[in-house]
């Protein structure tokens, strides 16, 4: 299929002039080696080699001075993961060689590729997530990490079904460059796939039922508060075993976890984190919906479309090198007070409302008033909705059409 420019190929560019390892890392089928290779290909004498093949990952593991023989740099070494005997032998070599731009590494499976990156090769790598497609890279414009602040363009063709529609399919690259596939038998066998190749070997998960039963429940929860308890009651399982199991979700890529505002000083603040999922057409398919126009109409409605904006921004924000657990949190009290997204920039927080609607009116704007307890200094706000235009609420707040993100 033909190639989808990606927006975070400008930040690979600039990290591989200043560290010689360079990771890729994201859930299966995001896209991970074909930017790898597209970003790359021109260095002189680039090569690339997967650790998908079981020869190749049998010699990387029995004889990881023989491969890196083999392979030497500059390499494109995808599914690393499978071999992390090769992790201390990479560090000997970039540490005699103090040339950037050497390895170029891919893993779907962040649990342990994390864990082997930091014990052998902090400071010398540069780790950089890789999510499903963007709006603006399914567009094909340039893409900018959303502020209040930004320019936009003053109108937006967007509707509630055509927002649904791609809510429901989601923006694996896949499933945008086939519109002819479905949803059903994509996502089934992903889910397949990730449970046979990735759980099974991560956690030896021998009930996979059960473990399919957590990912379901933990989807029909995205864009709401975390209450692991809930989750494994409804499960089944131990609270322990709960929190091992969204860890591995999240160190997947699969599902991002919000943080609430840490503002020391408002002791009604509530702390637990907000659950996403960063691909919308997975969350659909694990909890069970068949087809975009009942979610649409669905209780769930309003939680999947703010989970379709929220993760939206996370991939901007990630594209752009831009540390997303530093600047994106939400607001949550026990008032009942609450504020969907707060993006902080520069010592300045900006908040967000989230409305299923095209004319939420003022009443949208009543929890930013909080803001005023804040220590930081509170900026331009917006609430993002379904709205044909763009349009002020007041001198601070500004209603943003779905459509201009």
């Amino acid at each position: 299929m033909a190639y989808i420019k990606r927006a975070v190929e400008e930040h690979l560019l600039y990290l591989a002039q200043h560290f010689p390892v360079l990771a890729l890392t994201g859930a299966r089928q995001t896209g991970k080696t074909t930017v790898m290779k597209q970003v790359f290909s021109g260095i002189e004498g680039i090569k690339y080699v997967t650790l998908d093949y079981p020869v190749l990952r049998d010699l990387a593991r029995k004889d990881p001075e023989l491969f890196l023989q083999q392979y030497p740099a500059p390499v494109i070494i995808d599914e690393i993961q499978y071999a992390p005997e090769l992790f201390p032998h990479i560090k000997i070599r970039v540490d005699n060689n103090h040339k950037n731009g050497q390895y170029f590494l891919t893993g779907s499976q962040m649990f342990g590729f994390m864990k082997n990156i930091s014990e052998s090769l902090a400071g010398r790598v540069a780790v950089v997530p890789c999510y499903s497609l963007s709006r603006a890279e399914i567009a094909g414009e340039k893409e900018v990490p959303f502020l209040p602040t930004n320019p936009f363009k003053m109108q937006s063709e967007e509707t509630l079904t055509s927002i649904f529609d791609k809510i429901y399919r989601g923006s694996m690259p896949q499933m945008i460059a086939d519109p002819d596939l479905s949803p059903e038998i994509y996502f089934g066998g992903y889910v397949q796939t990730y449970i046979e190749r990735d759980i099974r070997e991560m956690l030896e998960i021998k009930k996979e039922s059960e473990f399919l039963r957590f990912i379901s429940c933990t989807a029909a929860r995205t864009g709401q508060e975390l209450n692991l308890n809930s989750l494994a009651k409804d499960v089944g399982i131990d609270n322990k075993t709960a929190e091992r199991w969204l860890s591995l979700l999240t160190t997947s890529g699969l599902v991002y976890l919000l943080n609430p505002y840490s503002g020391n000083t408002i002791k009604r603040i509530v702390k637990r984190p907000k659950l996403y999922f960063m691909d919308t057409g997975l969350a659909c398919y694990l909890s069970l919906w068949n087809n975009p126009r009942s979610l649409e109409n669905s209780a769930m409605a309003g939680a999947m479309f703010e989970t379709y904006i929220v993760s939206e921004i996370i991939k901007q924000y990630a594209n752009s090198g831009r540390n997303t657990k530093s600047r994106l949190c939400y607001y949550r009290d026990n008032n009942g007070a609450e504020i969907d997204l707060i993006i902080i920039e520069n010592g300045t927080l900006y908040p967000i409302e989230i409305k299923k609607s095209a004319d939420p009116g003022n009443t949208a704007l009543k929890n930013f008033k909080v803001l005023s307890e804040f220590q930081e200094q509170a900026g331009k706000g917006a609430v993002i909705c379904l709205s044909p235009v763009v349009c002020p609420l007041d001198k601070m707040n500004t209603i943003v059409p779905v459509g201009v993100i």
